[in-house]
């Protein structure tokens, strides 16, 4: 079977490998498509040592299981996710599941961009989902990176009448924007989000997913401070969840949030922000940040775009084959593209 083999940061080949053998209790799906994710470019981009799995926002069809495999059957569509916590050592039981060792060990074999995948049992007790007839293959690829924005969004204490600023308007933010949205109407609440983005086309794509409203992120610091100032009754934003990195968009949300508010830091940040602790301490701000999803967030991330509370159909930008990755890379990096899917077979 083909699929892409991370040798190096700048040795990533389509190779021809042994297609994967399925044990007791695990599954062999044909994959329909796999999405480029932000952390495949980032470990990529930080030369990560080999081996390195890349490709998790997927979805496939069962063509092989070992019994005994419960809720599952040949030639059913699944949703997969790649890590799994044990669920009982010390970070899972103070629910930081994403630091679980056995979170951060977990995979499935061999990648996501591949056009077979064996997926572990602990996977398909915990991060294995049916995907409804209503959801395309493309949607269902939407799931994991879906559910890691609904693990933020339940970790920004909001109320009603609130509002939320999000600092990068990526494929991630946007679909940010959209939980945000979603999540706080499931709860009877009426939440605003403020989108900020450098790209036009992108603040366009936002206001038609829901925003309120967007800001130019070009914009002087202080500009956008007093716009947001103005929508707020002079407060400014109640939290800010970050999704792009580096020091301007913190920057941004630190200047955008108010007094006693919180920032979400979602995006990776490879390199030292520096900021002034005496804001952080005589503003009484609250610092979070959000790494990853985990099994208790894939079922409403589904249930989210099964009932079309988030729209994802205009969220992909490129299509590649396989063949193709390392442009797919580029695309990213140079944020030509909003998001890079690689369909692999036919769902």
């Amino acid at each position: 079977m083909k699929a892409v083999i991370y040798h190096a940061h700048d040795d990533i080949r389509l190779e021809d490998v042994p297609p994967p053998v399925c044990g007791s209790g695990e599954l062999l799906i044909q994959v329909h498509g796999c999405g480029l994710c932000g952390s495949d470019i980032l470990k990529i981009a930080q030369r990560a040592q080999p081996p390195v799995s890349l490709g998790h926002e997927l979805t496939g069809t069962i063509v092989a299981l070992e019994q005994p495999v419960a809720d599952f059957a040949l030639g059913q569509r699944v949703v997969v996710a790649h890590h799994v916590p044990c669920g009982s050592c010390h970070y899972c039981r103070h629910g930081n599941y994403s630091m679980c060792m056995a979170f951060k060990a977990s995979n499935v074999d061999p990648c996501g961009f591949a056009e077979y995948l064996r997926v572990p049992a602990p996977h398909v007790r915990q991060t294995t989902l049916a995907l409804p007839t209503s959801l395309s293959a493309e949607e269902g690829s939407f799931v994991e990176p879906l559910a890691c924005c609904v693990r933020a969004v339940q970790r920004t204490p909001l109320l009603d009448g609130d509002c939320v600023m999000i600092v990068g308007l990526g494929s991630v933010g946007l679909l940010m924007l959209q939980a945000v949205k979603a999540l706080a109407a499931r709860a009877g609440k009426d939440v605003r989000v403020y989108g900020l983005d450098l790209l036009p086309e992108r603040l366009q794509l936002a206001r038609e997913l829901g925003a309120d409203a967007t800001i130019d992120a070009s914009a002087a610091v202080h500009t956008i401070r007093q716009t947001l100032a103005a929508w707020t009754e002079g407060r400014g934003a109640d939290a800010a969840i970050i999704t792009a990195p580096g020091l301007r968009p913190f920057q941004t949300a630190l200047a955008g949030v108010r007094k006693g508010g919180m920032l979400n830091i979602f995006a990776a940040h490879t390199g030292s922000v520096h900021f002034d602790l005496e804001t952080l301490y005589q503003q009484e701000l609250t610092v979070s940040s959000t790494y990853s999803s985990s099994p208790a967030q894939l079922p409403l991330a589904l249930d989210l775009l099964a009932t079309r509370q988030v729209q994802v159909t205009g969220l992909i930008s490129h299509r590649l084959p396989l063949e193709r990755f390392s442009e797919g890379v580029a695309l990213t990096r140079e944020r030509v593209a909003l998001k890079v899917y690689f369909p692999i077979t036919n769902a």
